[in-house]
Order: structure tokens, then sequence, then C-alpha cells
């Protein structure tokens, strides 16, 4: 490595420990989103997996609050630390595919300034540990096409296997890895090979606890994330929400640097063969089976974030390698330019719309209800409720309420979500002591009791209500009612309507 690699090099780790410092104070700052708080309860009962999810993104919170406690910034920290592994995978990555420090620097840069990297590493998500292993996965996909040796395929199978531990949505890995081996002549020997059947039993190993889980909880995880495939009815409109919201996610300079590099690569104008294949099948082979789910349902956007690495590694292509027109590179180079003070800026600016509602005036925007801001003094209003009253175990109706409730509420409080189980059965429940007593059941105003829940009790009454503020913005106003004299079980313990 010459000088001027070397400082290139440097000057990359620099910009990408600048962002996590960045995304470090964000999540100092910014309150849990409800799926946040959800997940790390889950963290304080590792499993092989849960009703929504595998278990790596309990697993990465519990490594976070080891260190930094059960505090906002503790369910981050390790999820944005992963940042660091991820660049160095996707620069490696990068710079073997298309041979140079240039387009491996800005691919680095680029997946890092998109808000699906910065926000997907700050918001601890299943999307945010997938994101990190299929980064991996490219690399290690990449020093097989490099070296043309067979235990790279164990790398590979463990990457892999990490990404099955992070979410489903890895299982189209394999077929896309297996295209990539078809299309390529010089690949196609790794079908006689035992390196590529290793490597596909050490995925499955590490995804085995997730099989076991699902083998003793009647296959409630697989049917409830793979029967999103099945089509019960066309509504092609959500195919014109697609490419809007992955412009946003993959910040607007960002987005036409990979669009131009996609079309580059698949023009045969950068790149050997091997390599531009292996960037459209990971690509590609996630983004069609997308497509053809928002035929008949909505794809939220976060479920792109497997497909980021490559798209990174394309968008670099195109501004780095390719030729371009007179016109067309003057785009590139504006886009080159300011894709990274575009995407920072982006960045800030959410932060700072989801803490304040500044920017909106304080009205409503996507972020008001998802993330907790205002739990922290809506939470002390329901410990005065609750300890005033005498219960001695909190309720609510759904997982997000019940995260907030037990996150926010001094530790220790009894919280239980009164229905949906399946989605406790790997945490303890509720002492019999605690659940004979009095209860404080907190729900939305406008989500009325459910009747059969009423009449399980001798005696039911609002003893209060509390709202949720962000400045002058009602979010949420919520119902406290006191429940006494179960008749009954005090859970709805009615199976999920995956097992009805």
């Amino acid at each position: 490595m010459n000088a001027n690699e070397a400082r290139l090099a440097r000057n990359t780790a620099l910009a990408v420990c600048a962002l996590v410092v960045l995304r470090l104070a964000a999540a100092a700052w910014t309150p849990l989103t409800f799926d946040e708080a959800y997940y790390w309860m889950w963290s304080k009962a590792l499993a092989g997996g849960y009703y929504d999810h595998p278990p790596m993104v309990a697993v990465v919170i519990r490594l976070g609050t080891m260190i930094a406690g059960d505090t906002p910034f503790g369910v981050r920290l390790a999820s944005i630390l992963l940042a660091l592994p991820m660049s160095w995978a996707i620069y490696r990555a990068a710079e073997i595919l298309f041979g140079g420090q240039r387009i491996a620097a800005s691919a680095t840069i680029l997946l890092n300034v998109t808000l699906m990297a910065a926000v997907g590493t700050l918001i601890v998500t299943p999307d945010a540990p997938l994101l990190v292993a299929a980064s991996f996965l490219l690399y290690s996909l990449a020093k097989v096409l490099e070296s043309g040796r067979g235990a790279w395929w164990l790398a590979v199978g463990v990457s892999a296997g990490l990404a099955l531990l992070s979410k489903y949505t890895a299982l189209f890995f394999g077929p896309a890895i297996l295209i990539w081996l078809a299309v390529v002549p010089k690949l196609r020997r790794w079908y006689l090979s035992p390196w590529l059947y290793l490597g596909g039993l050490v995925a499955a190993g590490l995804f085995a606890p997730v099989i076991l889980w699902n083998a003793d909880h009647h296959w409630v995880s697989f049917i409830k994330q793979m029967g999103r495939a099945r089509i019960e009815d066309f509504r092609p409109n959500y195919i014109a929400e697609l490419i809007p919201t992955q412009f946003a996610f993959a910040t607007p300079l960002v987005f036409i640097l990979g669009v131009m590099g996609l079309y580059a690569l698949y023009r045969r104008r950068a790149g050997a063969m091997p390599a531009r294949v292996l960037v459209n099948t990971m690509f590609w082979t996630i983004v069609v089976y997308f497509t053809w789910h928002a035929l008949h349902a909505r794809v939220e956007a976060n479920w792109f974030a497997p497909v980021y690495p490559a798209f990174a590694v394309a968008a670099a292509v195109a501004a780095i390698q390719v030729q371009w027109a007179p016109r067309e590179q003057r785009t590139i180079d504006f886009c080159r330019r300011w894709a990274a003070p575009t995407g920072v800026v982006l960045f800030a600016l959410l932060i700072v719309q989801a803490n304040t509602g500044i920017l909106s005036g304080y009205r409503r925007d996507a972020t008001v209800r998802s993330v907790g801001v205002g739990w922290q003094e809506l939470a002390s209003e329901i410990e005065a409720v609750r300890a005033r009253s005498g219960a001695s175990c909190v309720l609510s109706p759904d997982y997000g309420t019940t995260g907030w409730l037990a996150f926010y509420l001094p530790k220790g409080t009894c919280v239980a979500q009164q229905g949906q189980r399946i989605r406790w059965v790997n945490m303890p429940e509720p002492s019999p002591a605690q659940l004979a007593g009095k209860l404080l059941y907190v729900h939305e105003v406008e989500q009325a009791m459910p009747a059969s829940m009423r009449d399980n009790f001798a005696h039911v009454e609002t003893v209060a209500e509390a709202k949720r503020m962000r400045g002058p913005l009602v979010i949420e106003t919520y119902a406290l009612d006191l429940l006494d004299g179960a008749k009954g079980d005090v859970f709805d313990r009615s199976p999920p309507p995956e097992l009805q």
C-alpha cells in the first residue's frame, strides 16, 4: 500500500468513526421505539427463537446493556458499534471485486451515509445485524472469487448463518449464491466441490437453534413470517410505494448513484463478469421477491436492508469507475460530492424531528407514535397511580406498550401483556401473588377494553388518564383502569392466528 492509499484508508476509517460517534450521541438522546423496548425484553430471556424473529437482535441488545446498562444508549451501543466491522467488510469486498481503494472507500462511505445504515444501526431491529452479516457475506464471496480456495466457503457459511440468525429474509441469499455460480462458467466447478456443501452445513448449524425453537413451538415463527408470501388478493397499489421509500432510505443522491451503477453493471461497463453478476444477484434476488410481494401486501422500507451492501458497491462503481457522457458525468460528480453531506444532514434533521417535532411545527409525522418521546414523564404518572391504587401488576393490550412500560417504569415492576401470550413464552410469567390483587390496565382511550376482559373482573374502574406529549403535541391519551376480583385467568391465552 503506497502513501496515497494508506491516507485514503485512514481518512475513510476516520469518517466512519465520526459517523459512529454521531449515532452514539443520537442514541443517548433519542428515547426507545416500541420495537426496541420489545426486543429489549427479549434480551432478558435469551432463547433460540421468538414469535416474530430469530434471536440475534436480542443478543446484540444484551451485549450493549451488559456494557452500558438498561438505558437507550446501552440498548443501542453494540448495534451502532457493529458499523465498524460492517464498514471493514464492505471496504474489502469492493476492493476485491472492482480492484481499487478509491472504489472501496466510496462504497464504505456511501453505505454509511444511507439512512438505512445510519438509522438502521441506531434503532436496533433485526435489520441491524442482518445488514452487517450481509456485508460479510459479500466479502466472503469476494474472497472465494479472488482466492479460489474452498475454505472460504466456510466463511460464507458463517456469514449466511449469522444472517439467518438475524432475520428470515436471509434465506434469499441461498438462491442468490446458486444463481451466481450457475451464471459464471468458471464458478460452476464449485457445484462439485464439498466445500460449497460444507459451507451450507455451517450455515444450517448456526441456524439450528431457530429450527429447534420452532419445532418446540408448533413452527409458529416460521408460519408467521413465511405466511407473508401467501397471496390472498392482489393490491398492486403497494408497488407505487417501493421507489419513493427507498429513495428516502438510501438518501436521494446515493439512490441515484446506485441506480446508475446497477445500469452500468448491466451494460457491462465496469468490472469483470463474476463481480458484476455477484452484485446483481445479491441485489436483484431479494428485490424481485419484494416487488412481487408488493402486489398483495405492503413492503416496509427496512426490509430491503440486506441488498444495501451490494447497492453501495454499485453506487461506488458509478461514482468512481464508469466513464460517463458529459451530461451524465455532471450528475455523477454532483452526487459524489454531496452524497455524504446530504446523508449526514438528513440523519441529523430526522433525529431532531423525532425528538422535538420542531421541524413540522409540532404537528404529527411518521416518527411520532413509534419513538417513545414523552414516555419517561408518562411512566412517572403511571407509577404514581399504580402506587396510590395499590396495584400489584400493570397490564397492557399490545406488545409495544408492554415494552415501553417495562423499560420506563421502575426496575422490577410487574408488567405483562394481557393477550398474545405467544410473544412471551421465553419469559417467566408474573407470579400468582402478583396477579391475585389489584391490577392496573393501561391502554389508549380510543381502544376500549374488550368486553370479555371486562366481564372477567368483579370491579373495573377508570382511575386516571395520562397523556404522552412531544412538546405541545398530545401523541396519545392513555386510560388507566383499575381491575379487581379476577373471576378466572387474568391472561387471554387464545392461540395466535397462525395456529388457529
